[in-house]
């Protein structure tokens, strides 16, 4: 980046009252493109993904990753001095997410004909498990809840076991990335009319859209997909195999061309003049048979000679990595995939980076998730509050 280039969101102010997980995602994904993003959490009740998963010394790691690029600031909505310095915000913000229940924040006259008041080209984006309206609307929902409504649990795992569920957020983030592309369309949008408006974001529904065609698939045809294990039903041989060594490594044959290298290097080029073999349908009814030989092979060999053996034959192949596989990487060093920032807290930080790369504005991690609150005298003195008027909001309990 020259000095005279700034990230593409520059000069964007974000404010993010949600919390678990997607909402917070969608304003990190802004943040790092240089958003201005204010994480406003309540004085006595963090964001609960502060304590969530292993911490160091007290401080969770998962907020280091979820909180950069974000200034602290402590907000009890609920009390009126809360209410006005949110509405003081608004009016200088681009962009506010949330995640309350439908009907929270017009409990507290936050809803969005006040917010569109204080600011007409505000952007609200509504993130909640089932959406603004509907019979479920007001159920609690989060993101596992998505994974099991959506058919997404019902075709994972293997054929003869239960539906499985993700060990991670997946629903969240998922819902996260197409938050951040909502909001970016509703700004596109104001652009050209000069008026904000709202987002409604449901989490049951973006990790439906990246499940394929399902509903098309049973619209038209009563087509059902069920659970496959590692395999597909729309090509072959696709497994995860393990080697000689003990590790594992998994083998993609989408492309027919692949297909037929990876049988060559087996050694069974005589299948592939099997009529069946000429589609990727027809070698999935006969995964058992291609299974069979590519697992074979690959039990005889180590990790490093079936990797080897499947770049020189131009085959797709790759090893079955845990994170510290990940982080030794090749591939990720060189694409600066996971990246060490310098806490205040911790020291360097080793986290992912940026999610993509631009060539002229790039993004960047500016800072780690910061302390509760750290921030909350500084914002609340550029917005033109004195000593007293914080001081005020303090004895309130609103800050």
């Amino acid at each position: 980046m020259t000095e005279d280039s700034f990230p593409p969101f520059t000069g964007l102010r974000v404010l993010d009252l949600a919390t678990l997980f997607a909402g917070p995602i969608a304003a990190t994904m802004l943040g790092d493109f240089g958003a201005e993003v204010i994480k406003i959490e309540h004085p006595r009740k963090p964001d609960p993904s502060r304590g969530h998963g292993p911490s160091k010394d007290g401080i969770g790691l998962w907020w280091k990753v979820l909180g950069r690029n974000k200034r602290t600031l402590t907000l009890d909505l609920s009390k009126p001095g809360g209410r006005a310095t949110l509405l003081r915000l608004a009016a200088t913000a681009d962009v506010i997410i949330e995640n309350f229940r439908p009907g929270t924040l017009e409990k507290w006259d936050l809803g969005w004909p006040e917010l569109s008041a204080a600011n007409p080209r505000l952007v609200l984006a509504r993130v909640t498990g089932f959406g603004q309206f509907g019979p479920s609307a007001h159920r609690p929902g989060f993101g596992t809840l998505a994974e099991a409504m959506s058919g997404f649990a019902a075709i994972t795992g293997e054929p003869d076991a239960p539906p499985t569920l993700p060990p991670f957020g997946l629903a969240d983030s998922i819902a996260g990335l197409a938050t951040a592309y909502a909001v970016l369309t509703a700004l596109a949008a104001r652009d050209r009319t000069g008026e904000g408006q709202v987002v409604d974001m449901a989490i049951i529904e973006p990790i439906l859209a990246v499940l394929g065609p399902q509903s098309t698939w049973y619209d038209q045809l009563g087509y059902v997909q069920e659970r496959t294990g590692n395999r597909s039903a729309n090509n072959a041989p696709r497994n995860t195999y393990r080697t000689a060594d003990g590790t594992w490594v998994a083998v993609s044959t989408s492309a027919q061309s692949i297909a037929e290298r990876v049988m060559c290097l087996v050694g069974r080029p005589d299948v592939i003049d099997e009529p069946w073999f000429a589609t990727g349908a027809g070698r999935a009814a006969h995964a058992e048979v291609l299974d069979k030989a590519v697992g074979a092979w690959i039990a005889e060999r180590t990790r490093t000679e079936v990797l080897a053996a499947f770049e020189k034959a131009q085959a797709a192949v790759a090893p079955i990595q845990d994170v510290r596989d990940v982080l030794t990487d090749p591939q990720y060093q060189a694409l600066g995939t996971v990246t060490t920032i310098d806490d205040p807290e911790l020291g360097p930080l080793r986290m992912q980076n940026v999610l993509f790369r631009l060539s002229a504005t790039p993004g960047g991690i500016r800072w780690a998730g910061r302390p509760h609150g750290a921030d909350s005298q500084e914002v609340l003195t550029e917005l033109g509050l004195t000593p007293a008027d914080v001081a005020a909001l303090r004895e309130e309990g609103a800050v």
